[in-house]
């Protein structure tokens, strides 16, 4: 066997045993949420489709699951308006502090969880605004924003502003250029960021347990009901369910850029 032909096989051999270190916890979590078995041991009992049964008809798992999709849309929503918005200021103008700007809007993505749920509730505390679901919102849309900034930012510094300033030689005001011209050029960015920042928001547990008061969302749900024994099989289910909410839009969202890039080239 050559060299060349090794190194392939070595390489091959290191990815699948990576992919297997890293999926194989997941394919647990999907296995054992069929398993007719109320405790996680190998092998499975049996297959059943009961514990995703009890859990459409559990009101607790329900409304958790419904309060993640709401707060994960509203963020998403505040995250599309201001990410874009500071985009294209950044983008496309020139003031004192721009870059400084740019600094101070991603950095809340690489700041710990955990410091940004204790400046929050701190905040918050100070403030009197309540903790719970608009909390949790406005907690959320900090990260978010930065997702949808980062994809709307990369998209405009690749599209010439030449196409703008010609709108508005031709007589067009600042609406008609960016609805016109700036929007449909950062459409499916826009798009890939919702998605990204979605899912991010959807499964957030840290800076949710500092902000979220007496609130349940699905990824609180899990970890306070991981403890109780009785409660692990739907545990299992809820774990699918936001695995399928997280990695769906992701794969949406990096085939959407890929086609996107694949249709530049």
């Amino acid at each position: 066997m050559s060299i060349g032909r090794r190194t392939r096989l070595a390489l091959g051999i290191v990815t699948v045993a990576i992919l297997v270190f890293i999926y194989l916890p997941i394919g647990l979590i999907v296995v054992y949420s069929f398993n007719s078995g109320t405790t996680p041991a190998w092998p499975p009992v049996g297959f059943t489709l009961d514990w995703w049964a009890l859990a459409v008809r559990n009101s607790g798992l329900q409304q958790a699951f419904l309060t993640s999709i709401v707060a994960a849309l509203c963020a998403t929503a505040i995250a599309l308006v201001l990410g874009t918005l500071a985009s294209i200021a950044v983008a496309r103008h020139r003031f004192f502090g721009r870059e400084s700007i740019s600094f101070v809007v991603v950095l809340p993505i690489a700041l710990p969880g955990i410091v940004t749920g204790m400046a929050l509730s701190t905040t918050f505390a100070q403030v009197g605004f309540p903790l719970g679901f608009f909390a949790i919102v406005v907690g959320h849309a900090t990260f978010c924003i930065v997702i949808v900034y980062n994809n709307a930012i990369a998209r405009l510094r690749r599209v010439s502003g030449s196409f703008e300033e010609a709108a508005a030689d031709l007589g067009a005001d600042q609406w008609l250029t960016f609805r016109t011209i700036t929007l449909p050029a950062l459409r499916s960015a826009i798009v890939a960021g919702a998605l990204l920042a979605f899912a991010l928001s959807f499964d957030e547990v840290i800076v949710t347990i500092f902000t979220a008061g007496g609130v349940k969302t699905l990824p609180i749900w899990i970890f306070q009901s991981f403890r109780l024994a009785n409660q692990l099989p739907l545990v299992n289910v809820a774990g699918v369910v936001a695995i399928l909410l997280s990695v769906v839009p992701v794969y949406l969202a990096t085939r959407l850029s890929s086609s996107v890039v694949g249709a530049r080239t």
